[in-house]
C-alpha cells in the first residue's frame, strides 16, 4: 500500500492542472490536424510546471526547487487561478511535517530515562566544575 493510499491524501490528479485546461491549450497552440494522447498531456502538465519551476530556482541560483518555486512557476506559466489553492495546500503540508517532526526528537529516540540523563547532566556538571576549580588555583 502506498503511503498515499495509506493517509487518504488525493490523487495526483487532484494536485494537478486540470486536464481540461491544458486539453485547450494544447488545442489553441497545435495545428489542428495534431491530436495530443493522454499521455503526452500529462507529461505536458508535468514538464511545463517543473520546467518553469527549475528555471526559477536557478535564477535564485538554488540548487533544490521548493514549494516558492513550483508556486511562481505557476504564476509565469499564467495559471494565477490556482497559486492561492495550492499555497494553501503547501502550507498545510509544511504544518504536518512540522508537527510530525516535533513528535520524534532525538532525546526520545535515545531510549534512556529522564531520570538518567539527569543524572549524567550532574556529573558532567561536577566534571566540568573540578576542571574549572583546579585551573584556577
Amino acid at each position: 500500500m502506498s503511503d498515499n493510499e495509506r493517509s487518504g491524501a488525493p490523487a495526483d490528479d487532484d494536485l494537478s492542472l486540470p486536464k481540461a485546461t491544458v486539453q485547450k491549450l494544447v488545442n489553441e497552440m497545435m495545428p489542428d490536424d495534431v491530436v495530443c494522447s493522454k499521455d503526452t498531456r500529462d507529461l505536458l502538465i508535468d514538464c511545463c510546471v517543473a520546467s518553469e519551476s527549475n528555471e526559477i530556482c536557478e535564477k535564485e541560483t538554488k540548487k533544490t526547487i521548493a514549494g516558492e518555486h513550483v508556486l511562481a512557476s505557476l504564476q509565469a506559466l499564467g495559471f494565477d487561478d490556482y497559486v492561492e489553492e495550492v499555497d494553501d495546500v503547501f502550507k498545510e503540508h509544511k504544518k504536518q511535517q512540522k508537527d510530525r517532526d516535533k513528535k520524534s526528537t532525538r532525546l526520545e529516540n535515545t531510549g534512556i530515562s529522564q531520570e538518567e540523563l539527569l543524572r549524567q547532566q550532574e556529573l558532567l556538571f561536577a566534571q566540568s566544575r573540578q576542571k574549572f576549580e583546579a585551573q584556577n588555583q
